[in-house]
């Protein structure tokens, strides 16, 4: 479907302050451990979400449909009570006997507006949720990294099973408050980029590699191709690694280059607080995380990530809290 760009909305923000009542309401609706019966749990999930306030079901059925120039939506404050916040995790996944929290909610919600939860069978053990928190011995390609800057890369770029979307819901920010996540939209990027260098992108495969998560032990790495920029040629969808691309041929260098100076330059920050949630459009953009100190107490920095993958846009049946294996494009 060929989206006019006069359809698109460009208001990223969704304040929930007014809803806080109705939310908290909703809330209460949900199983308390959620990990004991994922279908269960989404079930009830889905109840509450079709009785989310017409504010936020408008911006969200429109977002899924066509998504918009900043490649996300933000929604604030969301209800969390932090003074119930257990300390943030060191080890995944998360026990089975967890109680949800309150961040966890809002995430399954709004994800069930968006598609169907998915888990990834070699990354984290399958989680459907998963916990984001800094980790000292963390690879500088993991989210777990803090000290590093955490490269624009597209969710999954070399998987054939790609998520739609990222969801990130934030249950405690870090102490300092320097984390930013990176956004680039390619809507906002393409006006940047040579045409030469567009048509490069549109028409010729790029070699990538995959996550670690991803890589087989004691085999091979599997090196994927990845057409970075697919679809309308005018409206185009983006699929970018900046550390797993490597193009084979001088043409293709360029071009990948000028993409991504154009996304750093269209790069736009968000700082991610409590009871903040963050809806990634992970086909039309590519994301990063700038650096951070943690302290090794307890209330480091705490996000919940959950992927979603939109039926209409598949052509088999899915449901809720599946599991996929890696398939490689």
């Amino acid at each position: 479907m060929t989206t006019s760009p006069t359809a698109i909305t460009d208001q990223p923000v969704l304040r929930c302050d007014a809803h806080r009542d109705l939310l908290g309401a909703l809330r209460d609706t949900l199983p308390v451990q959620p990990r004991g019966d994922l279908p269960a749990f989404f079930s009830a999930a889905r109840a509450a979400a079709e009785r989310l306030p017409g504010e936020l079901l408008e911006p969200l059925r429109a977002f899924r449909q066509a998504g918009n120039r900043h490649g996300y939506l933000l929604l604030t404050g969301l209800p969390v009570d932090a003074a119930k916040l257990p300390a943030t995790p060191t080890t995944t996944p998360a026990p089975e006997q967890r109680p949800l929290l309150a961040m966890e909610a809002w995430l399954a919600i709004i994800a069930l507006r968006l598609g169907e939860p998915t888990g990834y069978r070699e990354l984290r053990a399958g989680s459907v949720f998963q916990d984001i928190y800094p980790s000292p011995d963390a690879h500088h390609l993991s989210a777990e990294t803090s000290e590093t800057l955490l490269e624009f890369h597209t969710e999954m770029a070399y998987h054939r099973h790609q998520p739609h979307h990222v969801l990130l819901a934030c249950s405690r920010a870090d102490h300092d408050g320097k984390a930013r996540t990176l956004v680039a939209s390619v809507r906002n990027a393409l006006p940047l980029l040579p045409a030469s260098d567009r048509d490069r992108l549109l028409g010729e495969p790029v070699a990538c590699h995959v996550d670690m998560a991803f890589r087989p032990p004691g085999q091979p790495e599997p090196v994927t191709a990845v057409r970075v920029l697919y679809g309308d040629p005018d409206d185009p969808m983006m699929s970018y690694d900046r550390e797993l691309m490597c193009p084979d041929d001088p043409a293709g260098r360029r071009a990948l280059g000028a993409l991504s100076t154009a996304l750093t330059e269209v790069a736009e920050p968000v700082r991610l607080r409590s009871g903040d949630l963050l809806v990634v459009d992970n086909r039309r953009t590519t994301h990063a995380r700038t650096p951070f100190h943690p302290r090794w107490d307890g209330r480091d920095r705490w996000l919940h990530r959950m992927y979603t993958r939109d039926p209409h846009l598949l052509d088999a049946q899915i449901r809720p809290a599946d599991v996929v294996p890696f398939v490689g494009r």
